[in-house]
């Protein structure tokens, strides 16, 4: 029986060396992989799936504008499992896309994004799978202080932020990682406001 994974974590948390494994045990099986990561984000080229350290793999881009279902559905030869990096950025509409490729083509999808974004709000794309995932899953990794990091602080010219669009595409020079407790000390939040 397929399912639809959301596999979460605030950056530097391994979410995408995480796809890239997945992707092999498939691929190592001789099970054929689909990779989709959002067509916004070309820090290391378009159609990148790229981790920190530097392992990629080749995937299809999605905006707005693609049907998930209806292009996995025209496929001659269906993959054992669709792998989506930057989850976040889906629509709800993609999101119940996913799905139907779940319950009515029988293959499973692993989603794989940031639950929120820098001021601690979910994305479309990740609310909507906290809402119908049927497995939900953190990848965890930890602040300077040693507590769990949850929320991707932005920071502009090295200095915490939490103004600005949701969306600003970027790596460690743009976002660090942190508990709650730190991102609230270092936004300089007054507690009870």
């Amino acid at each position: 029986m397929s399912k639809l994974y959301f596999r979460y974590g605030a950056m530097g948390s391994g979410k995408t060396i995480d796809l890239l494994k997945v992707a092999y045990n498939y691929k190592e099986r001789g099970q054929d992989v689909t990779l989709y990561t959002a067509e916004i984000d070309d820090r290391y080229g378009t159609g990148k799936i790229t981790t920190r350290i530097g392992i990629q793999a080749d995937a299809l881009t999605f905006n707005k504008d693609t049907n998930f279902y209806r292009d996995i559905k025209k496929t001659d030869n269906k993959p054992a499992c669709i792998l989506v990096d930057e989850a976040q950025f889906l629509t709800k509409k993609q999101v119940i896309q996913l799905s139907d490729v779940v319950d009515f083509l029988d293959i499973p999808v692993i989603c794989y994004g940031l639950r929120a974004d820098f001021q601690m709000n979910f994305f479309e794309g990740s609310g909507a799978l906290m809402e119908i995932a049927d497995k939900i899953e953190e990848i965890k990794t930890i602040c300077d202080c040693g507590r769990k990091a949850t929320i991707n602080m932005r920071l502009i010219d090295g200095v915490p932020t939490t103004r600005g669009n949701q969306v600003l595409i970027g790596g460690n020079d743009s976002y660090k990682s942190v508990c709650r407790k730190c991102y609230k000390n270092l936004t300089h939040h007054v507690p009870g406001i």
